[in-house]
């Protein structure tokens, strides 16, 4: 019996291998997804920027081990370039990786006690520069200098088309450690999946009784509503319909390719939960809110400090949503294999969301009116399947016209609009990264043809917003200075002072 049983388990062993093998034979060879061919095109060039504060300086000889034996072989992807078959289809590709021409680390003058001007400046350079398509689409720029909020600063920049926030997020999660006990996992804020289209589904289920039929009628009813006219919006926001110029949109025809200043503010996720919790919103909607009044705010002072009287225009985010039906981030290997929630690649959905109006003193306005009407604004559109018809419309512009075609379409989606906002979910407990403890972390989405792009992350206990900002155009000492007053007043007129 005990050597039926260790021949079983061998050959049980044997035929995972055999899968694993065929899975990455796959992968080395798979097409490149609709999504990725737009991110990596003649009209778009969209990459996420992962920036890690560390405690202490960073040695690279472990760094440069954690790339060679984990990050390059959690998936193809990263030891993978795009082609172009005799056919015009796109695929990916396996190379070899020289990390070398992966890895940077740039020399500043010397002799400053902090480094924040040149740290600042360099990741306008990483921002700006385009990752060269001959090679993997990633590089990691080591900045061994101290500033105000750190001992050294590490960017990690990765292309769109490698996968979305979520894929990238988990795949970076999966290179790192608990600082306290490496042995134990990173645990994560637990929430509820609430992706677009959950109330569209909650209308299809039937009811027993009179009422709930009825409810779910009443349901199915708003969700046509809202699908007529959010997809309606939608069309008329990415081919006609553009925001004005304001003081927070240039409308500059390539944009993206202007220099970007990023800069980053911090707030207790216990304030953000109190927040949440009286009025009975998502962090997605706070964050919106919060930033949805600092807008204001700062159009406001920037056309005083103008001398200016115009009054206060109107304004769109795209909010990014998450599609999977998922409660926490999982494995690079869980992500790739079988039949999952949460599959590797980009799964998101954008919606269009106008910024609450508000009179000529944005200053006298009423702070918590802007988060609430984040959450109705945000709540109605997800009872709404604009989103899933937007994508058969990108897909069908693809088959018809070609990936160019609707990479073009989306470049105008995004265009069109003022700022985007983002945000993921984050470690509770603290990280590092080949021995060096982070002590904060945020990223950025960079080359979007917009002036103003927002993300959020949660790390230990804090909520980073990031704010990239087209430079020489947005102040962005100015837009983070109304940021903390728009989180200060909507914190203080919900549930009081800060704890």
């Amino acid at each position: 019996m005990a050597v039926a049983s260790k021949g079983g388990e061998e050959l049980a062993m044997k035929r995972e291998e055999e899968e694993e093998e065929e899975e990455e034979e796959e992968a080395m060879e798979a097409p490149v997804s609709p999504i990725g061919q737009y991110f990596n095109s003649d009209a778009l060039s969209i990459s996420i920027l992962g920036i890690f504060e560390s405690e202490v300086a960073i040695d690279e000889a472990p760094v440069m081990s954690t790339l060679e034996n984990v990050f390059i072989t959690l998936h193809p992807r990263f030891s993978s370039i795009m082609v172009r078959d005799d056919h015009g289809n796109q695929r990916w590709e396996r190379v070899a990786v020289d990390l070398n021409q992966h890895v940077k680390s740039p020399t500043f003058p010397g002799g400053l006690t902090t480094y924040d001007k040149q740290v600042k400046q360099y990741m306008t350079k990483i921002a700006n520069d385009k990752l060269p398509q001959n090679r993997p689409l990633w590089d990691l720029h080591i900045m061994n200098y101290p500033t105000a909020a750190a001992a050294a600063t590490v960017v990690l920049k990765l292309h769109h088309a490698l996968g979305d926030g979520y894929s990238l997020m988990g795949a970076i999660f999966s290179c790192v450690r608990r600082a306290d006990d490496p042995s134990r996992p990173l645990t994560f804020p637990h929430y509820k999946p609430r992706g677009p289209g959950t109330a569209a589904a909650a209308a299809g289920k039937e009811g027993g009784k009179a009422s709930a039929a009825w409810r779910s009628v009443r349901r199915g009813v708003a969700v046509g509503f809202n699908t007529v006219r959010d997809f309606g919006w939608s069309l008329l926001k990415s081919n006609a319909l553009e925001d004005g110029r304001s003081a927070l949109r240039s409308g500059v025809a390539g944009v993206e390719f202007l220099p970007v200043e990023i800069s980053a503010v911090a707030f207790a996720m216990e304030d953000i939960k109190r927040i949440k919790d009286k009025l009975g919103a998502t962090v997605n909607d706070v964050v919106a809110g919060v930033m949805f009044y600092a807008t204001r705010l700062y159009v406001q002072a920037a056309q005083k400090n103008g001398g200016g009287d115009e009054k206060q225009p109107a304004m769109t985010a795209l909010v990014l949503l998450n599609t999977r039906l998922v409660t926490g981030y999982q494995s690079v290997a869980e992500m790739t294999r079988g039949r999952t929630k949460s599959p590797w690649g980009n799964h998101f959905a954008f919606l269009h969301v106008s910024v609450p109006s508000c009179g000529a003193d944005a200053s006298a306005a009423d702070p918590v009116s802007f988060v609430l009407e984040a959450k109705r604004t945000i709540k109605a559109k997800r009872a709404s399947l604009a989103v899933f018809l937007t994508g058969h419309l990108l897909e069908a512009l693809r088959k018809l016209r070609g990936a160019e075609a609707a990479a073009r379409y989306l470049h105008a989606t995004l265009r069109n609009t003022s700022m985007g906002i983002t945000n993921l979910p984050g470690p509770v407990e603290k990280m590092s990264i080949a021995g060096h403890p982070v002590k904060s972390l945020y990223f950025m989405v960079v080359g979007s043809p917009q002036s103003l792009t927002v993300t959020a992350l949660s790390y230990m206990g804090q909520l980073k917003i990031a704010v990239g900002a087209e430079k020489g155009f947005i102040n962005s000492e100015l837009l983070v200075s109304c940021m903390e007053k728009s989180f200060e007043r909507i914190l203080e007129a919900s549930v009081g002072k800060k704890t």
